[in-house]
């Protein structure tokens, strides 16, 4: 069983001495108030987290193309050069030109 502090004196505390220090410990330092981190009340609809989504992989399939095109030859069989170029064979015209609905009769 692990032990507790030694004592500072010629002998352990008692409860009322170990409570009165605690008490003096903590009137002494209050500590600060915890900044409560606020969430943005702005929040996006479906159809924008749809257009934000599709435009990010169109970016991420704009820089796999430039790693590509940057990757020695001697890698272009590899792994990595074949995961590139399944990606940049991926279509994603179609997903561009989908409009999602907007849901309880706005459409």
């Amino acid at each position: 069983m692990p032990k507790g502090a030694k004592p500072q004196g010629g002998h352990a505390l008692s409860n009322a001495e170990r409570q009165a220090r605690y008490r003096a410990r903590h009137a002494v330092a209050p500590l600060p108030p915890v900044p409560r981190l606020v969430r943005p009340s702005i929040r996006k609809t479906r159809p924008q987290r749809w257009r934000t989504a599709v435009a990010e992989l169109v970016a991420l399939q704009d820089e796999y193309a430039v790693w590509l095109n940057a990757l020695p030859e001697a890698l272009r069989d590899s792994a990595t050069g074949e995961a590139l170029e399944a990606i940049l064979e991926l279509d994603l015209n179609d997903l561009i030109a989908i409009e999602p609905p907007r849901g309880y009769g706005r459409d």
